[in-house]
């Protein structure tokens, strides 16, 4: 059994809570830029003092809406500053946000407000107000629904104006560290999801240790991020209060149709996305400077950049290597970070593993992604990458006041100033996750000598195979996925006598490949049988073996006629694979790879 932890730099303070903030931020730097929210071409700027007054208008008029401490408020809405403003005024209140995806079927809607016994819900459209009016017969103590886009928030904060300013600081004042922030809500990839409940002090402490540790990506002049993941995620809502906690400036982005834009005039010094979007910018630059007739240059290009920052592991690299990156920076480098806004040097990752290449990959460009750990029952981060220990390949060391175990089962155990409270309403569930002050994460990882963590795969997804092998599918899968004609794929095997796999073609990136091997116009159904795409896939596959044993790779695969996808009920809201549904679903597909 192995254990590392690393100590608070910030010891957590009984003092305070997430809903101190924006009176104490404005008190410090009122004219400080705190937000910048999208308006028609351009960004309105918010102040600071902007963002308080804004924070305690809304404060006022929740209160005057009935809304009492404990009280659970659902908000279901894309990522937009509105989320951001409620939240904060929710929590001046004493009340209890709960986050649920905009994508979330009207079932899924009921089981959340039901479970997390909602008084209200705050939605962003009229079509989510149809959602939420579905259900509401059997949400007996939902007394309000606001919609965002009908200018209810509005009339919340008119409704407040009776209520005096002395009643949000009373509320303040009865809130600590030990007090329920919000109900999250994990993803359920299997049955019913469960709600994890975190309190002010995981946010916050863990918020102000993660400042403390990243000075130069959180604490820097002019420090900025665009958020872009739902803000229904774990993930998104802690770099939320990061970014308040260490006073930089946050935008919004709502649709990723316009992030390209968003980012090109927002500007952000950091950026925070999963394996999958860095996967696609790298994949669109590789496929655009194909059809440019420019394939060769990038190829050399990318491989220059990983050559170097690999070299930066191993000493330095020698003065060739950097006269032909500095070529390449100006040449193709320059270019991609432009269309992050020309500011990004950090990028945080997290939700599945990065893939050593693309670390390599994008560090060699200029772009240090800083690839994490974590759950929603660990407020997000447990371990991360820092630009002053970086082990790409690894997801990081323990951040201050965490602590992490690999049990002998190779289970990758947390505990610590992140870990949640427990389930809502369900002890039995977090007596089962939390045992002895540690939780059971479900993944299986290992530790190096110098402490960081490398994640192997997921302990309920281990596959054995008819003849005894263990086989962890993520580092296949996570290969496989990488290329660019691949979306998403699933090793199969439990119980078989050999591994093989399930993949789904990306629907973006194939006009693009095929135009550039004489196939244009093929469609994704006659691609399926394409031997120029069969023989394509294979190669994605043989470099996926060579991470792994014999025993280990896969030995056939099956090309699908549809994609994963959130609406196809193969993927959860935060893009997770619902193994078990992939199983069910394509149960006579896995049978005809073993010849049924």
């Amino acid at each position: 059994m192995r254990e590392t932890s690393t100590p608070t730099i910030i010891p957590a303070d009984s003092a305070g809570s997430l809903a101190d903030l924006p009176g104490r931020n404005a008190q410090r730097q009122p004219e400080r830029v705190a937000f910048s929210v999208r308006s028609g071409a351009g960004w309105r700027d918010v102040t600071a003092a902007d963002f308080a007054a804004g924070v305690d208008e809304l404060a006022r008029g929740f209160i005057a809406a009935g809304i009492a401490p404990g009280d659970a408020v659902g908000i279901l809405s894309r990522t937009r500053y509105e989320w951001t403003l409620a939240d904060f005024a929710l929590w001046s209140v004493g009340a209890v946000p709960v986050p649920i995806y905009e994508t979330s079927s009207p079932d899924q809607v009921q089981w959340i407000l039901s479970d997390a016994q909602a008084v209200g819900v705050i939605v962003e459209t009229r079509a989510h107000l149809d959602g939420v009016a579905q259900v509401r017969d059997s949400l007996t103590g939902l007394r309000q629904v606001w919609c965002i886009d009908d200018g209810d928030l509005d009339e919340v904060v008119e409704q407040g104006a009776s209520v005096t300013a002395a009643a949000v600081v009373d509320r303040r004042a009865g809130l600590g560290r030990d007090s329920l922030a919000t109900i999250i809500y994990t993803s359920g990839t299997t049955g019913r999801p469960k709600g994890v409940e975190l309190t002010h002090g995981n946010f916050l402490t863990l918020a102000e240790n993660t400042c403390a540790t990243l000075p130069d990506v959180i604490g820097r002049p002019g420090a900025a991020t665009l958020l872009f993941l739902p803000l229904a995620h774990v993930f998104a809502r802690f770099i939320e209060v990061l970014t308040v906690v260490g006073e930089g400036r946050m935008g919004h982005s709502s649709d990723l149709k316009n992030l390209l834009d968003d980012l090109a005039s927002f500007q952000p010094t950091f950026v925070l996305a999963v394996p999958r979007v860095f996967e696609k910018i790298y994949n669109s630059a590789e496929a655009k400077a194909e059809t440019g007739g420019k394939g060769a240059i990038f190829a050399k290009a990318a491989a220059t950049a990983i050559e170097w920052s690999q070299a930066q592991d191993a000493g330095g690299a020698s003065l060739a290597l950097r006269l032909k990156h500095g070529f390449f920076d100006r040449l193709v480098y320059s270019t991609l970070r432009s269309a992050l806004g020309g500011k990004t040097e950090y990028a945080v990752s997290g939700g599945a593993p990065l893939g050593t290449r693309l670390g390599h990959f994008f560090r060699g460009i200029g772009l240090v992604i800083l690839e994490g750990y974590g759950l929603t029952e660990t407020t997000a981060p447990a371990t991360v990458n820092l630009p002053t220990a970086l082990r790409i390949g690894s997801v990081g060391k323990p951040l201050p006041g965490v602590g992490v175990r690999i049990a002998e089962d190779g289970e990758i155990l947390v505990q610590g100033v992140n870990l949640f409270h427990g389930y809502h309403g369900n002890a039995q569930a977090t007596s089962e996750a939390i045992v002895q002050g540690w939780f059971h994460t479900g993944d299986i990882g290992e530790l190096d000598d110098d402490g960081f963590l490398k994640i192997t795969g997921r302990k309920k997804e281990i596959l054995v195979t008819a003849g005894g092998k263990n086989v962890a599918p993520a580092v296949l899968e996570d290969r496989l996925r990488a290329h660019p004609l691949v979306s998403q794929c699933v090793v199969v095997g439990d119980g078989k006598p050999f591994i093989a796999a399930l993949v789904t073609l990306d629907e973006e990136m194939l006009p693009a490949w095929a135009a550039n091997n004489g196939l244009a116009g093929l469609s994704v159904e006659r691609a399926r049988t394409e031997p120029a795409v069969l023989a394509e896939i294979q190669r994605a596959v043989d470099d996926a073996n060579s991470a792994v044993s014999k025993a280990e790779a896969i030995r056939k695969f099956a090309i699908l006629d549809t994609d994963f996808t959130e609406a196809s009920g193969h993927l959860t809201p935060s893009l997770k694979l619902k193994r078990n549904v992939v199983m069910t679903d394509f149960a006579d597909e896995v049978e005809q790879l073993y010849g049924g």
